[in-house]
This record gives C-alpha cells, sequence and structure tokens, in this order.
C-alpha cells in the first residue's frame, strides 16, 4: 500500500477469485509518456523523470501536484507507457498544461480489469511472471482478456518492505456477470 497520505486511485471489486480480482475502474485522468522502451528496466527511470518533472512543478503554472498510486506501465515491443493517476481534483480542464511536450494528460475509460497481486522490487522476471499465471487462471475460469498486461506500482523507490505490486489486464465483464 501507498503511504496513508497517498491517494490510491479508486476502484470496486465485482468479483473475488482465489489467486485474483476483478474490478471496476472508473474513468480518471492521467499524466501519460510514450516511450521505445520494450522492458521495465528501459522505462522506470526515465518515464518516472518525465512524469515527476510535471507534478514537481515543470508545467504551465508551476503547480505541485501530489503524488497518486499507483503508477502504471504498460509495457510491449512495440513500445510502452508510464502515466501517473492525477488527484481525484484535478480533471483535464484544471490541470496545468505539461512544459514537456512528451507529457501527454488523457482520460481513461471506465473499464473492468483482472487483478493479480505480488510484492517486493518487481522486475521484468516478475512481470513476466506474473503476466503469465494472470492469463492461466483466466484461461482456466474461462474469463476473456483484451489489450496489454499492464504493470501497477504502489510503492515508492525508497520503501523496502510491503511493497504492493499488480499485473492487470482488461476483461470482457459482460460475458462474465
Amino acid at each position: 500500500m501507498a503511504s496513508a497520505k497517498t491517494e490510491e486511485q479508486k476502484y470496486k471489486v465485482v468479483r473475488s477469485e482465489k489467486q485474483f480480482e476483478i474490478r471496476f475502474y472508473p474513468s480518471a485522468t492521467l499524466a501519460t509518456v510514450y516511450t521505445s522502451a520494450k522492458s521495465y528496466r528501459e522505462l522506470a527511470n526515465p518515464g518516472f523523470r518525465k512524469l515527476a518533472g510535471y507534478i514537481f512543478g515543470d508545467n504551465s503554472s508551476e503547480t505541485r501536484i501530489s503524488m497518486t498510486a499507483p503508477v502504471h506501465m504498460e509495457i510491449s515491443p512495440s513500445g510502452s507507457t508510464m502515466s501517473f493517476v492525477m488527484p481525484s481534483a484535478y480533471n483535464s480542464d484544471n490541470l496545468p498544461s505539461p512544459n514537456d511536450k512528451e507529457v501527454k494528460i488523457e482520460k481513461s475509460q471506465d473499464e473492468y480489469f483482472a487483478v493479480i497481486s505480488f510484492s517486493g522490487y518487481a522486475s521484468d522476471e516478475d512481470i513476466k511472471k506474473y503476466s503469465d499465471k494472470l492469463k492461466d487462471l483466466l484461461t482456466e475460469t474461462g474469463i476473456s482478456y483484451y489489450g496489454n498486461f499492464r504493470f501497477l506500482g504502489y510503492d515508492p523507490p525508497f520503501r523496502p518492505f510491503f511493497r504492493q505490486n499488480e499485473i492487470i489486464v482488461a476483461v470482457r465483464w459482460d460475458n462474465i456477470r
């Protein structure tokens, strides 16, 4: 879990299974960077620096924006994204514009996701392992999914213990209700 002061992205658990759950995530405002990175290792530091710059005041009004959790990463061979969820008090109308043109302000869609959790410092190997595990669990339960598997990281790098990580993938909820 993130610190008690850190706002977390809202969601509602709609189905619990033994090793994973299905959640509904309402639309949220995101600051996102798109990169050619093909791994967690390639994406983590440069993506974080650009987004942190934006929320620490590298924006049109030099506004400091609170960090939220989790950080979203979608990693694929064709390119990757990293996104910070903006605090719920903000939307695209009241957020300052990024000074860095590589930082994009976007709005996510309402969506259902299958989610599996794991702890510790994440690595490319962990992300693959838990993505494969979630894929197998969804296949076993007959739940269809689409899009790329994404990594969610909840904790700052300086937190050594009790780290919370998740792998999520969009699911076709209408087929399983």
